[in-house]
């Protein structure tokens, strides 16, 4: 196949993944939307797993097409010496290598950081795993689901009196990614101040899981050891900020509330009818409304019983209050705002169906991100790789014959 030319602010950078599932293959997604040259290593014997993960169309999932778009698919065969032999090869030429095996695995490989950095001192490497490359746990597998208990979100996600609850999406992986492409990115403005691809320094960028949600948790840490608070479930209230909270209106439906601006908090009184609430003093500010939590949002749901979900909206977008209906992805998919910011891309699979992904974030004025292809099959770009570090049609004929691709 022909392939776009690539563009983008990474435009030119070179971009190795070894990697399967959600976290590694998340944080190179992101650099392949915004033009890096992404070359994804998969096991011959049917490739990453997360191509049959959830909804498949013909096979595959649908899942593929966004977490592989734009990337190069390379199928080795990691435990042949000649497959090893073309990763290396690879991962030496490469910006960037992320990879999201269990710590050790890459050194068995002859893949490791420090095998690679003695050969190329400018490499850098993203290592993504449950407990970091250190540590007494770092050995033990380390899913999401882990991280985001061990790192504090699922203690304090649900209801007081229930057990704690996940998110309906990955979000340990995900965050973990994100965390991935800033620390690439750092490196890489590192290793460019510092002499650049030939002669730079470049270093490993270690994130963990239970690191990565740990980091999202706020004030939990100073809270604790200063005031011996432990933050607990609070179902859909944000604690000690108020209001701030999930209210049913008369028909079921849902809608969040955040009325915890002193000003916004006097607006909301008003558009509801509570002049008292509005006019009283010691609610004049957050730390006098939070002893009074139960009696702020008593009033609020009262108010909300009485109200169909578009005349609330309606009602609070006319006092500048923040509110909003809690989106599906039916919703999503006929919102004005969605549709303004253009936040669903329209394209078709192999065999001219249409479907659409989900548009690339954040917006650069200047250099956007960009859909090139969507996720490609097994394989798909063998013979362009190979061709690239010097086999012929011979050679890559072998090793098909061989299993080593």
């Amino acid at each position: 196949m022909t392939l776009p030319v690539s563009s983008g602010p990474l435009a030119g950078i070179k971009v190795l993944e070894l990697g399967t599932l959600i976290a590694g293959p998340f944080c190179a997604r992101m650099l392949a939307e915004f033009g890096a040259d992404v070359i994804k290593i998969e096991s011959p014997e049917g490739g990453d797993p997360i191509r049959q993960w959830r909804v498949l169309k013909d096979g595959t999932s649908l899942w593929w097409s966004v977490q592989a778009r734009n990337k190069k698919s390379l199928t080795l065969n990691l435990k042949d010496a000649r497959g090893r032999a073309i990763a290396r090869q690879l991962a030496l030429e490469a910006d960037i290598i992320i990879e999201n095996y269990r710590p050790g695995v890459l050194e068995k490989w002859e893949l490791g950081y420090e095998q690679l950095k003695a050969v190329n001192p400018a490499t850098i490497m993203v290592r993504l795993s449950g407990f970091g490359q250190t540590g007494p746990m770092k050995d033990l597998p380390g899913f999401g689901a882990v991280g985001e208990s061990m790192g504090g979100l699922r203690y304090v996600s649900g209801h007081p009196d229930r057990p704690p609850v996940r998110v309906g999406i990955s979000i340990g992986d995900s965050v973990a990614a994100l965390h991935g492409v800033i620390g690439a990115m750092m490196a890489l403005r590192h290793r460019d101040a510092s002499g650049g691809r030939k002669e730079g320094q470049g270093q490993m960028v270690d994130v963990a899981l239970y690191e990565s949600v740990f980091n999202l948790m706020e004030s939990l840490v100073p809270e604790f050891d200063h005031a011996g608070v432990v933050r607990e479930r609070t179902g859909g209230a944000l604690p000690g900020i108020v209001p701030s909270n999930t209210y049913t209106t008369s028909e079921g439906d849902n809608i969040v509330i955040a009325g915890n601006g002193d000003a916004i908090f006097k607006r909301l009184m008003l558009a509801i009818g509570r002049i008292d609430l509005a006019g009283d003093p010691q609610l004049a500010r957050n730390d006098g409304r939070v002893p009074r939590t139960a009696e702020i949002d008593a009033a609020i749901q009262a108010w909300c019983d009485t109200q169909l979900i578009d005349q609330a909206l309606h009602v609070l977008k006319a006092a500048d209050v923040p509110a909003s209906k809690i989106y599906s992805v039916r919703d999503m998919m006929s919102d004005p705002q969605f549709l303004a910011r253009e936040m669903f891309e329209q394209h078709h699979f192999a065999d001219g169906t249409p479907v659409k992904l989900p548009a690339i974030s954040p917006k650069l004025s200047a250099t956007p991100g960009k859909t090139k292809w969507l996720g490609p099959t097994l394989g798909e770009h063998n013979a362009d790789v190979l061709a690239g570090l010097g086999y012929d049609e011979e050679d890559i004929a072998k090793f098909k014959r061989d299993g080593v691709i």
